[in-house]
């Protein structure tokens, strides 16, 4: 089972092991607060492709086509991702404001669609 969550939100023991997808540490908060598990920066969108979406609703499904080319090309990290999947519940921890919008919403899709 996959679940999402904020970074921002209070940890639970429903989470399972919390897996930060982001490529950068989310702001204002220390990691005994985020509780982190294990931090896979190697999942998250490229540098260039975040900077180049900057959170524009407009781009957002382009920003969808290109994550997921990165994340095909990203077998390693994926492969770590799946193994992770199956030991457990896994909660992705992301810090964007966009709940609907975020690469962690991608990553998700992603994975449901290789477990298919």
């Amino acid at each position: 089972m996959v679940n999402v969550k904020r970074v921002y939100e209070p940890p639970s023991r429903k989470d399972g092991t919390r897996i930060l997808v982001e490529r950068l540490w989310p702001r204002g908060i220390s990691k005994e607060r985020a509780a982190i598990d294990l931090w896979m920066k190697q999942v998250a969108p490229s540098a260039e492709l975040r900077r180049w979406y900057g959170h524009d609703l407009s781009k957002w499904e382009e920003f969808r086509k290109r994550y997921w080319e990165e994340l095909k090309r990203n077998k390693e990290a994926v492969a770590l991702l799946k193994q992770q999947i199956r030991m457990g519940t896994v909660t992705f921890v992301y810090a964007a404001r966009d709940v609907e919008h975020n690469s962690t919403v991608v990553l998700r899709q992603f994975l449901a669609k290789q477990r298919r």
